[in-house]
């Protein structure tokens, strides 16, 4: 009899010793708040990773081709945008359950292809899909596209929404603009007199009232504008031109390229503005060795000046750039290297890494509220 209880108290050890370290693993493998999310394009999977420690705790698929990833506003879910190239076949986007670490069902976009830049604004998903030269936006309340607009330009690749919603940006790389795209208020429903004078009574539209409607002005920048930010007062947009190496100042308010100047970084892929709205880091995809051609993959331009104030070589072609909300930290994808580089914007060094999983590239924030 003793022999039997002893028995028994020892699996019960085991099992409680067990539980614990089960436990204590599944406790450490809980997505943090905040998050760093960071596609890996070549395996198909969204690693999510503690900045504080730069450690992935974790792997979720998340399609074919993925390219570019957002969290929503609440920081629960994550959308991958999979891409498949200019007149792909595909039509998903997928989402991923940053708390269960699970993925979701894709949102299938129906007619909608090459779905590639992504923003969440005002609790919706805003998304480009290249193959229709248009710009859509998913509610996930309904679970449906509540709205579409075409640009009319060619490969309408990445998008920004102001937090008023009334202005869209994209950028159209083999155009070689910038859409800068208003809602706008139309008295009178938008209808006037006709040439010559006012129409007989009883004909025409109806007078009175307004309209809300969108007007699309597609800017000139250069070949290949690809990665663009709008600074922090949303007086500037500023376009990364990957084929001609330079970088074109558009102003927001008269619709016009103000500036076009040279960087040193090839292949320019992607821009961001600090938070400060002081400083700009482009990377490119075409620097560094073992990539087409040597050079800096990322640059940081003074934006009063225009002028680079510091190149890093990081070991291979860079692309997506996300900034910490606090300002002091810019995580940067380098493709060509499977890594992502930290870097300081206090005193602009490289200040650790992160080792992923192949050509990572799209970078996103996610922080529960």
């Amino acid at each position: 009899m003793r022999i039997v209880n002893s028995r028994r108290i020892l699996l019960g050890c085991i099992a409680a010793v067990g539980a614990l370290l089960v436990g204590g693993a599944f406790t450490l493998a809980q997505t943090p708040s905040p998050a760093l999310l960071i596609l890996e394009k070549s395996d198909n999977t969204l690693a999510i990773v503690d900045p504080a420690g730069l450690k992935i705790l974790a792997r979720v698929p998340v399609g074919q081709d993925p390219h570019e990833v957002v969290a929503s506003s609440d920081g629960k879910l994550a959308y991958v945008s999979n891409y498949g190239g200019l007149d792909s076949a595909l039509n998903t986007i997928s989402v991923v359950d940053l708390m269960t670490q699970k993925p979701l069902a894709p949102i299938n976009l129906g007619a909608l292809r090459s779905a590639h830049g992504l923003a969440f604004a005002g609790g919706k998903l805003y998304f480009t899909a290249e193959t229709n030269k248009a710009i859509g936006r998913y509610d996930p309340a309904s679970q449906k596209i509540d709205w579409v607009l075409g640009t009319g330009q060619d490969r309408t690749h990445m998008v920004e929404v102001s937090e008023g919603l009334d202005d869209i940006f994209t950028s159209n790389v083999s155009s070689g603009t910038i859409s800068i795209i208003e809602q706008v208020t139309l008295a009178n429903g938008g209808y006037g007199p006709p040439p010559g004078g006012n129409p007989p009574p009883g004909n025409g539209p109806p007078s009175g009232g307004v309209r809300k409607t969108w007007h699309v002005t597609n800017v000139p920048s250069g070949r290949g504008s690809e990665g663009f930010d709008v600074s922090p007062d949303g007086k500037e947009i500023w376009a990364a031109n990957a084929q001609d190496g330079t970088v074109t100042v558009i102003d927001v308010a008269s619709k016009t390229a103000m500036q076009t100047f040279q960087i040193s970084v090839k292949g320019a892929n992607r821009l961001r503005f600090t938070r400060d709205g002081k400083r700009a880091l482009v990377s490119g995809l075409g620097g560094g060795p073992g990539s087409n051609g040597a050079g800096p993959n990322l640059v940081v331009l003074d934006v009063a000046t225009h002028k680079e104030i510091k190149q890093f070589e990081l070991g291979g072609g860079s692309a997506g750039i996300l900034i910490t909300p606090d300002g002091s930290r810019a995580f940067v994808a380098v493709s060509a290297k499977s890594k992502v580089a930290v870097i300081d914007l206090r005193n602009l060094e490289v200040s650790g890494q992160i080792p992923t999983g192949k050509q990572p590239d799209g970078l996103a924030w996610a922080q529960r509220n």
